[in-house]
């Protein structure tokens, strides 16, 4: 609720100008409320699908398809989640359980499934690393959360940095697929993830922007900005048709065939020989014919 009103004196000479603003806490707190209960509900749903992929890819082969930068930055946007809604919780006491619920399910995922996700990616890509004893184990597992807290630690430096930017800032943060379109399609991956988790986690994480930009009545105060949201639903929406395409035509789909290297024809046909020039398979050691 705002009032604004003018008080004048042309006697006095003194002209006021009064300006307040009231606050419905109660309706404040209930958006609050509404808005934990969404976020709650979306962390859940992630961790179904983080068990989901992490199944799906148990073996060496399949792990080593998923790209390790992709899981690091929805990981790192997680633990940005987690801390800004522990400390909304600390700032507003009343509404402390309701953010420390929230926190709490976003800590449990960047912290127990994705770091497990990216360790089981990591020993994928370097096993010789963790089969020569505990020093070289203890040296991977130190490189690994090096990197991925200097990398925290970078992206709140470049927060701050580019803080005047948060259009910018948020088409980063949700290019999280693009990694992986260029690793399926660099080292020509077929299918390293499930459907179901490339759209559900598309979903969820877009919920809390959407909400901010979308939203007319959340609990920020924000004036939604519909041109954004729609522009940031597009993004999204054509990371996960070029994650489709490949699924479904091939990593390489969308690169045209000359910059592609040559591949090997293991169905070409073998000339004829004659009997005393036959060929023997090396593999084998059958005559070819």
């Amino acid at each position: 609720v705002q009032m604004s009103g003018n008080v004048t004196s042309p006697n006095c000479g003194v002209e006021m100008r009064l300006n307040a603003t009231a606050m419905k806490f109660d309706v404040y707190y209930g958006k609050a409320i509404h808005y934990t209960l969404m976020v709650t509900a979306a962390s859940f749903m992630q961790v179904l699908l983080l068990v989901l992929q992490i199944e799906y890819t148990t073996t060496r082969n399949s792990a080593n398809k998923v790209s390790l930068i992709t899981i690091g930055q929805q990981a790192i946007m997680d633990s940005y989640l987690c801390l800004v809604h522990l400390t909304t919780g600390m700032v507003v006491e009343a509404l402390f359980n309701a953010f420390a619920t929230a926190a709490f399910f976003e800590f449990m995922i960047f912290s127990i499934f994705e770091m497990r996700y990216l360790l089981i990616i990591w020993k994928a890509r370097r096993p010789q690393g963790f089969q020569e004893g505990w020093d070289n184990m203890r040296r991977e597992l130190s490189m690994l959360y090096s990197r991925f807290y200097g990398c925290l630690l970078a992206g709140i430096v470049v927060i701050y940095q580019m803080q005047k930017y948060p259009a910018v800032l948020l088409f980063i943060a949700f290019s999280f697929w693009i990694p992986q379109i260029y690793h399926s399609a660099r080292y020509d991956h077929r299918r390293p993830l499930l459907k179901r988790y490339i759209f559900g986690m598309s979903a969820t994480r877009l919920l809390i922007p959407l909400y901010a930009l979308a939203c007319p009545q959340n609990f920020f105060h924000s004036e939604p900005s519909y041109t954004l949201a729609i522009a940031l639903v597009s993004w999204v929406s054509i990371q996960v048709l070029v994650l489709l395409l490949q699924h479904y035509r091939g990593p390489r789909c969308f690169v045209p065939s000359h910059f592609l290297p040559p591949r090997y024809d293991y169905y070409r046909r073998v000339p004829s020989l004659p009997a005393a020039q036959e060929q023997d398979c090396a593999i084998c050691m059958m005559p070819v014919g």
